[in-house]
This record gives C-alpha cells, structure tokens and sequence, in this order.
C-alpha cells in the first residue's frame, strides 16, 4: 500500500507538471521540456559511465541537450537570432569531441559515441516538440502555439500503456502470445492490441472536442504513436539488458528514471512529426 500511494503521488506529480506546462504556453513547454532533456541525459550518461565502462561527460551533454532544446524553439518561433544559439551547440559537440584528446580516457571512441547517441536519442526528440506544437494559422495569417498535438502524443502514450496493462492482465494467460520475448518476456500481442484500441477511442474523444485534424487524422497520429511508443518501450528495455539494470534511476520514486518515463515518448514523438508533416 505504501508502494501504490508514492507511486500515486509520484505519477499524479509528473501529469500535473506535464499538462499545466504544455497547456500554460510555449515558455512554460520549452522550459519543462528542455530541463527534461537535459536531466534524462544525465540520466543516460550517468548509468552508461556506471555499467558500460564509459566515461561521457554528462554535465556537457546536458548543457548540449537544453541548448538544443533552445535552437528549435528560437527557430520555430521566429523569436530572435536563433544562429547564435546553433553556434553555441556546435561548440558544445566540438568542446566534447577535443577535449577526449586531453582527458587520457582508455576509450574516446566510446565516449564519443554514447555521448553522441545521448544527443540523438534523448536530446532530439524533445526538441522537435515545437514543430508538431507550433504551426500555422491562416486564420491569424501566422504562427499559433496549438498545445493539444504534443498533449495528444502524451494521451495515446498512457492510454496504451494503460490499455495493454489491463487487457494483457486479463487475457494475457488466455492469448499468451509474447510481443518480444527476447527484450521484453511482460508484453503480450493481446496487451498490445488493447491499448491501440484504447488509444484509438482517446483520438475520437479528441477529434470529437478539437478542430484541426480529420477523424481519421487524429486515428492515424494515435496509431503512429502506439506503435512507435511501443518500440520506444522496447528499445530502453534493450538497453537496460544490455546494461544488466532494472531501472534507469531513481529521480522518479515508485516509477524509477526520467529514461523510463520518457522511453515511449523519446521514439514516439519524432514519428509524430514526420506523420504530421506529411498529413
């Protein structure tokens, strides 16, 4: 009971922080978003250096990731010289890539590489926020911040993972079919099922409530985020195979890590803008 309640709390916290600062407006989201990339960084960073024998500079690649964060938004919004912040990134990746030659490491290709997988993996994704969340209005002939499209990524993520909970452990024993027993041995094709259907009836609820998309739009984008959330899922499970963990901190008490918070979300949410660029 105990247990169940810090992880009540915990996830009521996470939600609250998660909607109020997407919803409030596009400071608030990039502020929220950013210092999660950076924190989930230092996350990954700090769990490779412990497992993996590595040695990646994680103070630096959270700095990368915030930066990153900034380059975009600047850049979306049109908000001042964004050039100036994309030189101070490149300094960041050429500061981590020289300064191996100074650090007398056993391993700089290593580091090198998980510092830059960090960037890719953790700090890209949260950065393409502002290109499904700020889009043009013809109506204002301008920019608008729409905040329902990085929200609804968020909805289909916990509607399925919801979905798949409750339906993988009420059928799982009856249809025990793994989904990818080699990674992940929990996850059934039933649960799986279920929560893309879950996640379906939350894009109708959506659709039903806001203009923008076409029904079939808005079942299209939950689908991609399903699918693709559930890959996410499955490649930080991989990763914590590899690395011999169960969880990838303990920043989040009851849940664990940022990393697996986000894990869906980290390979969901570029898939949710190459869908919706393409719509």
């Amino acid at each position: 009971m105990k247990n169940f309640i810090t992880r009540a709390i915990t996830a009521i916290v996470y939600v609250v922080l998660l909607v109020g600062c997407t919803v409030w407006n596009p400071i608030s989201s990039f502020l929220f978003f950013a210092l999660v990339a950076g924190a989930t960084i230092f996350e990954f960073c700090t769990v490779v250096n412990n497992h993996y024998d590595a040695s990646v500079n994680r103070s630096m690649n959270a700095m990368a990731a915030v930066i990153l964060c900034g380059v975009v938004w600047e850049w979306k919004i049109g908000m001042g010289d964004y050039s100036q912040m994309m030189a101070l990134y490149g300094f960041t990746m050429l500061y981590m890539i020289i300064m191996e030659l100074y650090r007398k490491e056993e391993d700089a290709i290593k580091n090198w590489a998980l510092a830059f997988a960090a960037q890719i993996y953790v700090a890209l994704p949260f950065a393409l926020i502002p290109l499904i969340s700020v889009r043009y209005d013809a109506t204002v002939s301008g920019l608008s911040y729409e905040w329902i499209y990085p929200l609804s990524v968020f909805i289909f993520l916990w509607m399925s993972d919801t979905g798949a909970y409750l339906v993988g452990s009420l059928l799982g024993k009856y249809i025990p079919y793994k989904l990818f027993p080699r990674i992940s041995p929990n996850k059934s094709w039933v649960g799986s099922i279920g929560g893309g259907l879950l996640a379906l009836a939350a894009a109708a609820v959506i659709w039903h409530f806001v203009h923008g998309l076409e029904l079939i739009e808005w079942l299209g984008l939950a689908l991609v985020v399903t699918v693709f959330g559930t890959w996410g899922d499955l490649v930080e499970s991989l990763i914590k195979r590899q690395l011999g963990i169960k969880d990838s901190g303990n920043i989040l008490p009851g849940h664990g890590g940022l990393l697996d918070r986000f894990d869906s979300a980290l390979v969901a949410i570029p898939a949710a803008v190459i869908y919706l660029a393409l719509i």
